[in-house]
């Protein structure tokens, strides 16, 4: 049985806790959470240790793995500790807020067998690994041009002192939504080799921005686009679109169903030439325990099955999560560029760690999201 513990106790935090506890394999035996209110409740109804302190907690309890589901700014640090005290860990993303942590990071995990992953769910959703595989098999030919969209009504009304409104603890769109956005585009066609014509822009918030747009290449000779909005009030839930155009075809999907053009026909898939359509009821196998979709279980599972068979090795680590980290970094300091070139561009705000040493463009950037608070 592995000893689990988790570290923050929030919306993600609850979600995570409701799938393991009921993992045959897993056993939660201790939270840790800021909120007295939540660890007072814990006491009451669930049989488990409780901390205010993440290190009090995996230095005072046996565990096998850590769950983390913290603001975005403490998980590299919590991380870090973990791995010193050779915990496997599951994270939520971001991994990490600049490249450097995450570097740092994978230097922790240098020689030490343990399984670590980055909640990014969109690589256990059916209908992405599907078109996962229709890609890897060149099913469409080669890729050409690309379309990663994501749309949500996450902020209507500027956040004010709520989390999601300060750069340290959320992120802003980039970290917080955005970064689903690029994983999967990461996950489906790799990491490009230039990002041009960034553009981070404030809707209704002062201290962060609310759409990300940018344009990725790849020496291969393919191209696209990301356009991330979290503030679009014409989606009920956050919404992941993907379209790509191949030289044989092309394929449009979301987390429901994709359907994909074909020039010729293609039997060994089923594919008819023209129009084909599969939903995720065609493509999902049922999962042991139901909550919010069934990539939610299914990437809880693969943590834990990694543990179990000893596999270091995970399609959501560390080292692909970096990937992700890296390509926000670019896209932030092009979006820098672009404003330093366009003085006309008057909503972006920039992403930048505590510890960057801001150029005179860096400053000019900054001067002006000031001028908004």
């Amino acid at each position: 049985m592995l000893k689990a513990g988790f570290i923050g106790f929030g919306r993600m935090g609850i979600t995570h806790f409701s799938i393991l506890n009921t993992h045959p394999s897993v056993e939660i035996v201790a939270v840790c959470d800021q909120s007295s209110i939540m660890l007072n409740i814990l006491k009451k109804y669930v049989d488990v240790e409780v901390y205010s302190d993440y290190k009090k907690m995996i230095v005072n309890t046996e565990l096998d793995f850590v769950v983390i589901s913290t603001p975005s700014d403490s998980h590299s640090e919590i991380i870090n500790f973990a791995i010193e005290k050779d915990l496997h860990v599951f994270t939520e993303k971001p991994f990490a807020m600049t490249s450097a942590e995450g570097r740092k990071s994978l230097d922790y995990l240098e020689g030490k067998p343990l399984v670590n992953q980055v909640g990014y769910v969109n690589r256990f959703n059916e209908v992405f690994v599907e078109v996962r595989r229709l890609l890897d098999e060149k099913v469409i030919g080669d890729v050409k041009n690309f379309s990663s969209e994501m749309y949500g009504a996450t902020v209507l009304k500027d956040s004010g002192s709520g989390w999601r409104a300060k750069r340290k603890t959320g992120g802003g769109c980039m970290y917080e939504f955005a970064s689903h956005c690029i994983d999967l585009t990461v996950y489906l066609l790799g990491k490009p080799d230039k990002v041009v014509g960034s553009i981070m822009q404030s809707i209704y918030s002062s201290n962060v921005e609310d759409l990300v747009s940018s344009s990725f290449i790849y020496n291969n000779g393919c191209t696209g686009t990301i356009m991330v909005n979290w503030s679009d009030e014409t989606y009920r839930k956050p919404t992941n679109i993907i379209t790509i155009f191949g030289t044989k075809g092309k394929i449009i999907a979301d987390k429901h169903a994709y359907k994909i053009y074909l020039k010729e026909s293609d039997p060994d898939n089923g594919f008819h030439e023209t129009w084909n359509t599969r939903y995720i009821t065609d493509l999902a196998k049922s999962v042991r325990f139901y909550v919010r979709g069934n990539e939610f279980t299914r990437q809880l599972d693969y943590f834990v099955d990694c543990i179990e068979q000893g596999r270091t090795e995970n399609i959501s680590s560390f080292e692909e999560a970096l990937k992700t980290d890296i390509l926000m970094e670019e896209i932030t300091e092009d979006a820098a560029r672009s404003f330093a070139s366009n003085d006309s561009v008057s909503q972006i705000s920039p992403i930048l760690p505590k510890d960057t040493k801001l150029s005179s463009m860096w400053e000019k950037f900054l001067k002006l999201v000031g001028s908004k608070q």
